[in-house]
């Protein structure tokens, strides 16, 4: 099949979920003998990475239009060049979804969580989320969920069916320590916490929560956000010489906080399933989970839940525990991604989906 992305920042991922995901179907898509197209705004250095197309189109620099803006001028792109199939991510993108399927591509979109619910965006935005939540019912082919949470809330409000594939994750801790010790930080010894560090997905609670805490461990407080900056300034605004905020890391780095750590924070509380949040458990972590619906689903026993009030009282729990509690919990996490959030099996899935468009 020839296949296209679009609605993320592309690959290689540099910003999020969404980007590590186009990243991992892509290339697992070509070798599986695919072509693929991946529609990007960040350059890179070509034109391909790793046997994937990587078209770049431009878009607006702004919190409210980058994402709308640069899935239009994508779509306008796709129906000039016709791939035969196209994955949309983000439910925002939905209206963009029905011109290639009246010209013949069929289209699925990848709606994430119930957006509109995040603090950031403003009454304009909250309603160009709901409007695009109704669209995505019916404008593309086939509607994806990544949660069945967020499954039965689309059939629930809208009676709307949706494919349920979930978001993947590799499993197994990385060897290597050199972003840990970049850092100043010794393996086993600090709480990690990455997200993007917009406000529904607390990390100013995180860290708050932490300077009460008395240990001599440490908190990486991992992520940035582009259209955030008074709230990731207030993020920052600590004299707690044990936390350490480095902003965004990717690949390798960030593969070895999460095989080091402690203990990983995942407090965000808006969206589906939560990339971070798997990778981490992938990655044979402890895992403390804000207990919303999505949250608890990916983590299941494998976690330790805390409502907002008790995440002092929960980190002060695992320092508690017994080394081998602890590392029950590590093993559950990482046996629960092996069995549920492969990639090659959410791969086949999508695979099957995309080919069942094409030849309905």
């Amino acid at each position: 099949m020839r296949i296209a992305l679009l609605g993320t920042r592309g690959i290689p991922a540099r910003y999020g979920g969404f980007e590590t995901f186009a990243e991992e179907l892509s290339v697992r898509l070509v070798a599986r003998g695919h072509e693929v197209t991946v529609y990007c705004r960040e350059p890179f250095a070509g034109n391909s990475y790793r046997g994937v197309r990587l078209r770049y189109v431009p878009t607006i620099r702004h919190k409210y239009f980058d994402t709308i803006a640069h899935t239009f001028l994508s779509t306008l792109d796709l129906v000039r060049h016709r791939s035969e199939v196209a994955l949309y991510c983000n439910g925002a993108n939905a209206i963009f979804t029905l011109a290639p399927r009246w010209l013949g591509i069929p289209t699925a979109i990848n709606v994430d969580g119930v957006e509109r619910k995040r603090r950031k965006w403003n009454r304009l935005a909250k309603a160009w989320y709901l409007l695009s939540e109704w669209l995505a019912t019916f404008w593309p082919s086939a509607l994806v969920t990544d949660a069945r949470s967020i499954q039965a809330y689309y059939n629930k409000r809208y009676h709307a069916r949706s494919v349920f594939i979930p978001y993947g994750a590799e499993a197994g801790r990385v060897d290597t320590r050199g972003m840990v010790e970049k850092l100043g930080l010794e393996p086993g010894r600090y709480f990690l916490y990455v997200s993007r560090m917009e406000p529904e997905n607390n990390a100013l609670e995180v860290r708050q929560a932490f300077e009460a805490l008395d240990t001599p461990f440490r908190l990486a407080l991992v992520g940035d956000a582009p259209y955030a900056h008074d709230y990731v300034r207030s993020v920052r605004d600590t004299r707690d010489p044990r936390v350490v905020i480095p902003g965004a890391i990717y690949g390798q780095g960030y593969q070895e906080l999460g095989s080091h750590c402690f203990a990983y924070i995942h407090a965000t509380e808006v969206g589906g399933t939560h990339p971070a949040l798997i990778e981490a458990m992938g990655r044979g972590a402890l895992v403390l989970y804000r207990n919303t619906p999505e949250n608890a689903e990916v983590a299941g026993e494998a976690g330790i839940p805390f409502d907002p009030p008790e995440l002092l009282a929960k980190m002060r729990l695992t320092l508690a525990m017994s080394e081998t509690e602890r590392e029950l919990l590590r093993k559950k996490a990482m046996e629960r991604v092996r069995a549920l959030y492969s990639w090659e099996v959410v791969t086949e899935e999508y695979e099957k989906l995309l080919a069942r468009l094409l030849h309905r």
